[in-house]
């Protein structure tokens, strides 16, 4: 019974060994993208995008007070004025995702919304480390392993060797 259990065991990991990066890096990288860009839209007011949901407002994107309000009352980062913290944040929770959902610059990408999840993870919602500690696994996984064969950086990359 043991030698079978083990053979089984073993099987089911060689399965799992055997999935692909390009199917892994792909489903990071739009899990990771829409955690962001979903947080950087509560942030803008005049453009809603959200392709599961449906919802398209298309206008020019302005910051919404209420950021600006967070930033000030809730998140006191301690380095940044509160206007200049909501402007970034916003821009780099709709720049980054698109960037690491085409698989452009992944890496760096990635590295870009690691800081910020670090920045967040230390000085707004320290309690959160479950949920911060899972964002990074998944930028780290891109940051290490890249973005996959699907994406704009590995077309680049096959481009270049020709």
């Amino acid at each position: 019974m043991v030698p079978r259990l083990t053979a089984l065991i073993q099987s089911v990991c060689g399965l799992m060994g055997q999935l692909p990066n390009t199917l892994l890096a792909f489903i990071a990288r739009f899990s990771i993208a829409a955690v962001f860009w979903k947080s950087g839209q509560t942030k803008i007011e005049g453009l809603a995008i959200d392709i599961v949901s449906g919802q398209f407002t298309l206008g020019i994107p302005h910051l919404s007070d209420n950021a600006v309000f967070l930033f000030k009352e809730e998140y006191k980062l301690p380095f940044l004025p509160p206007e200049l913290g909501a402007t970034l944040a916003a821009l780099g929770e709709h720049i980054l995702p698109v960037f690491i959902l085409f698989g452009l610059a992944t890496r760096l990408s990635a590295l870009g919304l690691l800081g910020m999840t670090m920045v967040i993870q230390l000085f707004v919602y320290p309690d959160a480390y479950a949920t911060h500690g899972t964002w990074a696994a998944v930028l780290l996984y891109l940051m290490a392993h890249g973005p996959g064969k699907l994406s704009i950086d590995a077309w680049i990359a096959q481009r270049s060797v020709r």
